[in-house]
């Protein structure tokens, strides 16, 4: 299959991003953004998540539309191979942004299918190795493996993704992207923390209240800048959405598909 570059408008989406949170379900492409007044959220536009189609329903009345082409520098290149970002194609973080983006935000598949958790943390470790952070939780989807990469102590440092095509690794679509003031485009950025991990619950359980499921928001996990939530129905995990820990917008994940399972070593 040809893998088709995402142009301007998949990088214009994930710029709007940064300002506006994205929709993830039911048929109002909304998202709640908290700002100041968790308790009376604005109801703002969404764009697409990069390389979709129409967003999933958290509650899976929908097909999950992830991105359907675009692994690493292809999501920022136009049809000649360059970056659009100013990069060389091999890598995201210093290519994009200069040297003082912490690491290398793309790590280039061996060509093997990634079908197990194991093969799935083991290329994850490898993409860790080279920011100096080492793999937590890691979860199977439909359409993707995803990872919790960690600091020493535990502490959370961001998400990535691996392609189950060919064991390619990259920082995480959204806020891991968009929000991440360590490991993001924002890198360095100090947004002033004004939620709280309980009120970050309570503004993911108004929002998937909000689109009409009955899924509920699990426990926040801290990440620089932003609190990530699985979102669970009968106490399983669902999929997983985000929280602006500034702003209180909220990213619902469109992009792994049904959720298969997990490893927690």
């Amino acid at each position: 299959m040809i893998r088709r570059p995402i142009h301007v408008a998949g990088v214009a989406a994930l710029a709007l991003a940064g300002t506006v949170a994205i929709g993830g379900c039911g048929g109002n492409d909304s998202a709640f953004v908290g700002g100041g007044a968790i308790s009376t959220p604005a109801v703002s536009a969404s764009p697409s998540a990069p390389g979709s189609g129409t967003p999933s329903t958290p509650d899976g009345t929908s097909t999950p539309a992830g991105p359907t082409s675009g692994w690493g520098p292809d999501l920022w290149s136009d049809n000649e191979g360059s970056s659009m970002m100013g990069g060389d194609g091999g890598s995201w973080g210093p290519g994009m942004m200069g040297n003082r983006m912490m690491g290398n935000w793309w790590l280039p598949g061996t060509g093997t299918r990634v079908q197990t958790l194991d093969q799935a943390r083991q290329r994850a470790t490898a993409f860790a190795d080279r920011l100096g952070l080492r793999v937590g939780e890691v979860m199977q989807f439909s359409r993707n493996f995803y990872a919790e990469l960690e600091i020493s102590g535990g502490h959370l440092a961001t998400e990535v993704l691996v392609n189950p095509a060919d064991g390619a690794v990259q920082i995480e679509y959204g806020p891991a992207m968009m929000w991440n003031t360590d490991y993001g485009m924002h890198h360095g950025s100090r947004s002033q923390v004004r939620i709280s991990a309980t009120q970050a619950r309570s503004i993911a359980q108004q929002w998937l209240r909000a689109h009409g499921n009955t899924l509920t928001a699990g426990d926040p996990e801290p990440y620089p800048g932003y609190y990530t939530l699985h979102t669970m129905r009968a106490g399983k995990i669902s999929g997983m959405l985000s929280v602006n820990a500034s702003t209180g917008q909220v990213w619902y994940h469109t992009w792994h598909g049904t959720y298969i399972a997990t490893s927690q070593r």
